[in-house]
């Protein structure tokens, strides 16, 4: 297998709408900048010493993994893709009619698009992905959101790559997501749920973790929602209790999003980007009593873990 080293589980590169971008183009989404600014983020980060990192942009997302390749292609990172689909609520109009027993009834696509992705590559990049995303927020578990649980929990069955879910903790999600999962034969070790860091409630993300599923302490630099003070000390409280083995650190960033665009970024979360981590929270940590097994278990041994299904993780390199 390849050696992973230090690798941030859940980042992005560019984060895009593709129907936006046709319609009502933004005028910070410039592909030349952006890429020579993820090509340089990212030669920044590895002289930090991080080696992979794994980007969760998925359709629903913007996913455009041939751009991204042009950036992997450059960089000393190993950059992981991923598939999966964004659905906090529904799903694009046209799988309504497609799928079994519907209009045009017969497989369902979504499914047939994760392992198509997983084992053959990703809209013809030859690109693999290496994770497996989906989302249970805050609309719970709508129809569309069970369709694209219940396809991704049959390509991991299938495949053995991972899931991860982005989840709403202030509504418990993660406790819900597991459920699903664990109902349609997903082992609760091969789980990440992804935003727990969001979470200030000890007890509870015990209590996920006592499943077997790993936390995603992923949204340091996400200011806006929780102070990076505040995550460094529910993880130091959840390394005291033992639970190193059970947390994954990241930091949900990105070189460009539309969402949240660069200049929104840097006036309201000027700490949200891929350098956080290893510049601030890391000391932070550190300061907290952490210690380098410790970090070394999050960042090295439980991202190696779940990265590997039987097989060594796919490089974003065509």
């Amino acid at each position: 297998m390849t050696d992973l080293g230090t690798t941030l589980l859940h980042e992005h590169v560019f984060v895009r709408d593709h129907e936006l971008d046709v319609n009502l183009p933004d005028p910070e989404w410039d592909p030349a900048a952006l890429v020579a600014a993820a090509v340089d983020g990212l030669r920044r980060v590895h002289a930090l010493g991080v080696r992979t990192v794994v980007d969760l942009t998925v359709p629903g997302l913007g996913r455009d993994v041939a751009l991204v390749a042009q950036v992997a292609a450059q960089v000393p990172v190993h950059l992981l893709a991923s598939t999966g689909w964004y659905a906090p609520k529904a799903l694009p109009v046209t799988f309504s009619v497609r799928g079994p027993g519907l209009l045009l009834d017969g497989p369902d696509p979504l499914e047939e698009l994760f392992v198509r992705d997983t084992q053959q590559g990703i809209a013809g990049t030859g690109v693999r992905a290496a994770m497996l995303k989906i989302v249970l927020d805050r609309s719970g578990a709508t129809p569309d959101v069970l369709r694209v649980l219940a396809a991704a929990a049959a390509a991991h069955r299938l495949t053995g790559v991972p899931i991860t879910v982005h989840t709403d903790p202030s509504t418990h999600r993660g406790r819900e997501a597991l459920e699903l999962l664990v109902q349609h034969g997903v082992d609760p070790s091969r789980v990440v749920l992804g935003h727990s860091g969001d979470s200030e409630e000890v007890g509870e993300l015990r209590t996920l973790m006592d499943t077997g599923a790993t936390l995603g302490m992923d949204r340091f630099g996400v200011e806006h929602v929780l102070t990076d003070d505040r995550r460094v000390r529910t993880v130091l409280a959840l390394l005291r209790l033992g639970y190193a083995d059970r947390m994954v650190l990241s930091q949900d960033a990105a070189f460009y999003s539309r969402v949240t665009p660069p200049s929104w970024r840097r006036v309201h979360t000027p700490h949200w980007h891929l350098e956080n981590l290893p510049r601030r929270v890391l000391p932070m940590l550190q300061a907290g009593g952490a210690t380098e097994k410790d970090l070394h278990q999050m960042l090295v041994t439980n991202p190696a873990r779940l990265l590997a299904p039987g097989g060594a993780p796919r490089e974003e390199k065509p």
